[in-house]
């Protein structure tokens, strides 16, 4: 039972000391600056909290905003803004280390012991805030596509009515639901701040990376380069993302029955294997008791085909959703 709590004990304080160190390192850096570099000259994703600007310079600030513009961290920063979750880099690994330690804490009591597949379990654990990560970050740019082609048409409205580009973003963040006014607040909050108008589109562009979005983008930039009717080219754009939603929702209907099946063809063996487990534990156990045989001399026969048989499962599942996933 030692190993793989020291081991976790192990990492969680070498964490805490190389934070300790950076945001040590990085405190001679003028508060004021930093604060700046989050809206103005990164050229990175900027998120706009208005709370951040009079909180106290923290430690766990400090180090949050070194990690976050240091290679890997960036990445899990852009994670979080395309998600829009509130929160620090730091916090989502302290969210990783729990979840390993957790998982491989339930997997060391269920699996009867076993430090191998407790430490596989804890493997797994490490990617599971990320998949929740992605989940949500899908989910939020599929609402932000359907509700596209209604700002489309709000933002044609204002334009037609007199208002200027950036007061029709003011009266989409105003008038419509999240995550389309979110997003246009944050454009006009940076704007204000001293960005220009294609920055901050672009900074949106980063935190909702959407197709239809980008077209848009691109016509707004257009606009303000060499002119033209703004509205007569939204208007034309807003028709042929409701026609290319309206063929996406036909297609996910004709592939349905793919989908579904694929998803109970990949997980059929594991509902089995959990019912032949209720029924007859003794027997299924036999599978990953370090028995006779093995294979030299390291791992039993059993673990061997119950890797084989996940990863099938899974180039099977991929395979499968890759057949009925149809770009338009």
């Amino acid at each position: 039972m030692l190993p793989l709590p020291l081991i976790i004990l192990g990492g969680f304080a070498m964490l805490l000391i190389m934070g300790s160190v950076i945001a040590l390192i990085s405190g001679a850096r003028s508060s004021v600056d930093e604060r700046l570099d989050e809206y103005v000259g990164t050229g990175e994703i900027l998120d706009f909290e208005p709370e951040r600007a009079i909180r106290e310079d923290r430690v766990a600030d400090r180090l949050d905003r070194t990690m976050a513009n240091r290679g890997f961290f960036r990445k899990i920063k852009a994670k979080l803004s395309k998600a829009d979750l509130k929160l620090r880099v730091s916090e989502y690994i302290l969210f990783q280390i729990l979840s390993a330690a957790g998982t491989g804490f339930v997997a060391y009591l269920v699996f009867d012991r076993l430090v191998v597949l407790a430490i596989v379990g804890a493997v797994i654990g490490l990617f599971i805030p990320g998949f929740y990560v992605g989940f949500v970050a899908k989910k939020r740019i599929n609402a932000f596509d359907n509700q596209l082609s209604d700002t489309l048409n709000l933002w044609v409205n204002a334009l037609r009515s007199g208002y200027s580009v950036l007061q029709g973003m003011e009266a989409i963040a105003t008038e419509l639901p999240p995550p389309v006014s979110v997003e246009f607040e944050r454009v006009v909050q940076e704007v204000r701040l001293g960005l220009s108008v294609p920055q901050a589109l672009g900074n949106m562009l980063r935190r909702v990376p959407s197709d239809d979005l980008d077209l848009v983008i691109t016509a707004v930039n257009i606009q303000r380069e060499v002119g033209g009717n703004l509205a007569e080219v939204l208007d034309t754009i807003s028709f042929t993302i409701r026609e290319r939603v309206r063929i996406k929702g036909e297609i996910r209907t004709l592939t349905a029955q793919g989908r579904l099946s694929g998803w109970i063809i990949s997980f059929l063996p594991l509902a089995l294997g959990a019912i032949l487990f209720i029924i007859n534990p003794e027997y299924m156990s036999q599978l990953w008791i370090r028995e006779e045989p093995i294979i030299l001399n390291i791992l039993p026969c059993g673990w061997i085909v119950i890797a084989v048989g996940l990863l099938m499962m899974v180039i099977g599942m991929v395979a499968i959703q890759k057949i009925v996933d149809i770009e338009v």
